[in-house]
C-alpha cells in the first residue's frame, strides 16, 4: 500500500517501558540494559532522563543497534506494517561484564528486582544467576517477564509472569479455561521452583497462583479483565509487571498487587501503543469498582 505521511511519535518501549510505568506510578527506578551507539539510543536516554529514571546502568554497545520498532499506522490506529531494528546476538564479553557490574550496583539499593527478557542478547544465564543470587542475599523479590527459550534461566524466581501463549508453549498445553490456566501455572511453578506464577490472559484477565507467605498450600485466583475498551495490547504486560513490582515494594500482598495490576492493565489497553498509568488514574479506577 501507498500511504501519505502525516506525523511521527516516539514511545518508550521494551524494558524501558516497564521502568517508565514504575516511574509514572510514583516509584523510583534504576534501569540496567544496553543500547547502541546511535541516535535512537541517545533519544531514548534523553526521554528516560526527562522521566527521572536512573540510567547509569545502561551501557552503550557499539556493536549493536538500539532496539527499535517502527510501526506504520493508518487511520483508526490500524497497524499496516512494522519494521524491527534489532539484533539477538549476545553482548560482547566486555559489554556483558560491564552490565553485570551495573546490575550488582543497582540491586544493592533496590526493594525489588524486575527482569524483562526480550531475547535481545542481554538476559543471559550468567546475568540471571547473578540477579537471583542478589535477590536471595538481600531478601528482595525478583519478578520475571519471561521468554520461553530462556525458561530454565529463571529457576527460583519469586514470580513468573508469562502471557497465555508463553504459558501454553512452556507447558505444552492449551489454555482456554480457568482450569487449564490453573494447571499450567501449577506446572510452571513446579518446573521452575518459583514461588508464584501470574498468567496474563488478555480478555480473560489474569490467573494467579500465589505461593507467597507462610500458607501450606498456594492460593489460586482468577481475576476477570476490567477493560471497558481495547485499543492496543502493546506493552500491557509491561504495565502489569510494573504495577505488581511497585505494589509489592510498597508492602501489598501479591494478591493485592495483582488486583492493582489488573486494574492498571485495563487502563493501558484502552490506549494506543506502549502506555503508562498514573497513580491518580489507578486510584480512580479502583474506587469506581
Amino acid at each position: 500500500p501507498v500511504m501519505t505521511f502525516d506525523h511521527e511519535e516516539y514511545r518508550i518501549g521494551g524494558a524501558a517501558n516497564v521502568a517508565n510505568n514504575v516511574r509514572t506510578l510514583g516509584g523510583r527506578v534504576s534501569l540496567v540494559g544496553a543500547i547502541g551507539a546511535d541516535e535512537p539510543g541517545q533519544r531514548l536516554l534523553s526521554e528516560l532522563r526527562s522521566a527521572a529514571i536512573d540510567v547509569t546502568g545502561i551501557i552503550v554497545a557499539s556493536d549493536r543497534p538500539t532496539t527499535r520498532k517502527l510501526r506504520i499506522v493508518a487511520s483508526r490506529n490500524k497497524q499496516v506494517a512494522r519494521i524491527d531494528f534489532e539484533t539477538e546476538k549476545a553482548l560482547a564479553t566486555t559489554y556483558a561484564q560491564a552490565l553485570l557490574a551495573h546490575l550488582s550496583e543497582a540491586v544493592e539499593k533496590a526493594d525489588i528486582i524486575v527482569v524483562s527478557d526480550y531475547l535481545k542478547g542481554v538476559i543471559t544465564s550468567e546475568l540471571m544467576t547473578r540477579a537471583l543470587a542478589a535477590s536471595r542475599a538481600r531478601g528482595v523479590p525478583i519478578l520475571v517477564d519471561p521468554k520461553i527459550p530462556h525458561l530454565d534461566f529463571y529457576t527460583g524466581c519469586t514470580l513468573l509472569t508469562p502471557n497465555h501463549r508463553e504459558a501454553s508453549t512452556a507447558t505444552n498445553s492449551v489454555i482456554h479455561t480457568n482450569a487449564e490456566a490453573q494447571q499450567a501455572a501449577r506446572t510452571l511453578r513446579s518446573k521452575l521452583e518459583c514461588e508464584s506464577v501470574l498468567i496474563t490472559r488478555g480478555e480473560h484477565g489474569l490467573w494467579l497462583l500465589d505461593g507467597s507467605g507462610s500458607a501450606m498450600e498456594p492460593r489460586e485466583k482468577a481475576l476477570p479483565a476490567v477493560a471497558r475498551e481495547v485499543s492496543d495490547v502493546t506493552g500491557a504486560g509491561d504495565t502489569v509487571i510494573a504495577t505488581l513490582a511497585l505494589g509489592l515494594a510498597a508492602g501489598a500482598t501479591l494478591t493485592e498487587a495483582a488486583q492493582l495490576a489488573n486494574q492498571a492493565a485495563g487502563l493501558a489497553v484502552a490506549r494506543f501503543g506502549p502506555a503508562t498509568v498514573s497513580a491518580e488514574e489507578l486510584l480512580k479506577a479502583c474506587t469506581n469498582q
